[in-house]
């Protein structure tokens, strides 16, 4: 992949990223007003789609079914493997330098898989809200809920599966219950690793995606409630 801004991905309007700041800075820069508006997915290896190929990702996928809506809206994959809260709050200021209308926080599973307690992820999310709606004040924040598995124990869990409906509660955002629903944890989802879905379990994630965002950027565009596939 290249910069964001500098290439559209074969059959669909999605823009990409990998490459972090340096990219972004230099993007930054030619970003205009102009044309579709934005859905930035904030992410990790998830959305980076870490194992399988491009155009198999959740937010391509997503992008798919904006398409297939007729919806406004592009989406810009700033996902970044290995990526924590606090790594995506170091870059957030690069990321929202460009047009923002949604931006999808889809950061904190690394921080619970690497024991980090849940007061800083919280502290984390609730600052990169505040700061994207500082920057972008009609933008809406969604929130992608993630949860532990029991492995990492039953009180980290149960305090990190808590974390994102308090933020999102306390901050006013929209929430994705749960990211990986149906598909964590399900061995034929899920790379060898039990951790990165596989291209199947991408599109369940965009699914679990699609029920919150549809009718969120239905209503900013102004179109109907009517669900598409």
């Amino acid at each position: 992949m290249r910069s964001l801004g500098a290439v559209k991905a074969t059959g669909s309007r999605m823009l990409s990223v990998a490459c972090g700041a340096a990219c972004l800075a230099a993007s930054a820069a030619d970003a205009t007003h102009a044309g579709p508006r934005r859905v930035v997915v904030l992410g990790d290896s998830l959305a980076a789609g870490y194992g399988v190929e491009r155009g198999e990702g959740w937010p391509e996928r997503v992008q798919a079914r904006i398409d297939r809506a007729g919806l406004p809206f592009e989406v810009v994959n700033a996902g970044l493997s290995g990526d924590t809260t606090a790594g995506g709050l170091r870059r957030l200021d690069w990321v929202i330098k460009q047009r923002v209308d949604v931006l999808v926080v889809e950061l904190g599973g690394n921080d619970g898989l690497r024991g980090i307690p849940p007061s800083t992820t919280k502290s984390n999310l609730v600052a990169m809200v505040r700061r994207a709606r500082a920057r972008w004040p009609e933008s809406k924040v969604v929130l992608a809920g993630m949860q532990m598995p029991p492995s990492m124990g039953p009180d980290h869990a149960e305090a990190f599966r808590k974390l994102f409906p308090e933020v999102a509660k306390e901050e006013g955002t929209d929430i994705i219950p749960h990211l990986l629903e149906g598909v964590g944890g399900v061995p034929d989802l899920n790379q060898e690793d039990l951790i990165h879905p596989t291209p199947r379990g991408h599109e369940l994630v965009a699914s679990n995606a699609w029920v919150v965002l549809e009718p969120l950027l239905r209503t900013a565009s102004g179109k109907d409630s009517r669900r598409s596939p």
